[in-house]
């Protein structure tokens, strides 16, 4: 078994290669990738160091699985050609989820769409897969009519400078900026580019993955993304309408029955989700739950969850084993 790790040097890269290590992530062969400028230097994963190798060579090798975490346009130069030898490849960027060709899969709630000829698999954007791993299972029981959905993104989902620029910044030092304003003690609702009808390309990636993963093109979705001072990971306040009413004891028996998710909603306690919590943690957490007075059928909840693992690393760790647990590598 022979595993690539693209983008072996960033964040959601280096992510990936903690989360092999904690799963005891089987392989035979690892290969670690990153652009032209870190080939040759070296990485220690498991008490073993490894060099970094460039794209050429690494296809060359045809590893069984390529987890890419590399941006969307090296995907789409990389991707094909990896895939072409057989090697399956798990994307985190944006470059393919959309493509009606490719699955886009959180596997507790569609690996079952999985197949041995899927060769590109694309990881959702990390909002969603975080809503959607608490909204999935009452979706099944109840239905979604429509969800109004507002985050409170962590810089750690634009990267290592952003998190040097909210540092710097609270530290009073002049440096590079990722962002057009100052993050730190400060709040953007600006979350990758504007588009022709004023959302943001991260918003409209919530509503077009989330009926996909969901299967469900009827839903409603609405969303506001916006970029806080946090490093922890994402929050979400999330309204959602149904279809069918629910009752509110059987909703939290629901989410407390739902691998991957962990209910925390003990508001006399002061006990509710929060991102400084799931720094590091794998799964979602979710608390506040209540009805929305002011309509019918409607829950209000907050979603938190580390959009580094679930939102990246986690989940394509998980598709991996998921392909492989079920004889999909070949």
């Amino acid at each position: 078994m022979k595993i690539a790790v693209v983008g072996a040097t960033g964040l959601v890269g280096q992510e990936i290669l903690k989360v092999m290590e904690e799963r005891n992530f089987q392989f035979d062969e690892l290969y670690l990738v990153a652009s032209a400028r870190n080939v040759g230097k070296e990485i220690e994963f498991k008490n073993k160091r490894y060099t970094i190798i460039g794209m050429e060579e690494a296809v060359e090798i045809a590893p069984d699985v390529a987890i890419f975490s590399a941006g969307g346009g090296t995907s789409l130069e990389w991707a094909p050609k990896f895939a072409e030898k057989g090697t399956i490849v798990i994307d985190n960027s944006s470059a393919w989820r959309m493509d009606p060709t490719k699955k886009l899969v959180v596997p507790e709630i569609n690996g079952h769409v999985l197949r041995i000829d899927d060769r590109i698999i694309a990881n959702p954007n990390c909002s969603t897969i975080q809503m959607v791993m608490a909204l999935a299972p009452l979706h099944v029981k109840y239905k979604l009519k429509r969800i109004v959905v507002s985050t409170y993104q962590s810089v750690t989902g634009t990267g290592k400078d952003a998190v040097q620029q909210l540092m710097d910044e609270r530290k009073g030092i002049e440096g590079a900026k990722v962002y057009p304003h100052r993050i730190d003690m400060n709040a953007l609702p600006h979350i990758d580019v504007f588009l022709e009808n004023d959302y943001t390309k991260e918003e409209m990636k919530m509503v077009n993955e989330t009926r996909k993963i969901l299967g469900d093109s009827s839903i409603g979705v609405t969303a506001t993304t916006v970029r806080v001072p946090t490093i922890g990971g994402h929050s979400e306040a999330v309204n959602a309408e149904f279809y069918h009413d629910f009752d509110l004891a059987e909703v939290r028996e629901i989410l407390e029955n739902t691998p991957g998710v962990i209910v925390q909603d003990d508001v006399k306690k002061n006990v509710y989700p929060m991102p400084i919590l799931s720094h590091g943690k794998d799964e979602v957490f979710v608390g506040r739950l209540r009805r929305d007075e002011s309509q019918p059928r409607t829950l209000n909840m907050w979603i938190v969850a580390d959009n580094l693992r679930k939102g990246a690393a986690t989940n394509a760790v998980q598709i991996a084993e998921f392909m492989m647990e079920k004889n999909l590598v070949y």
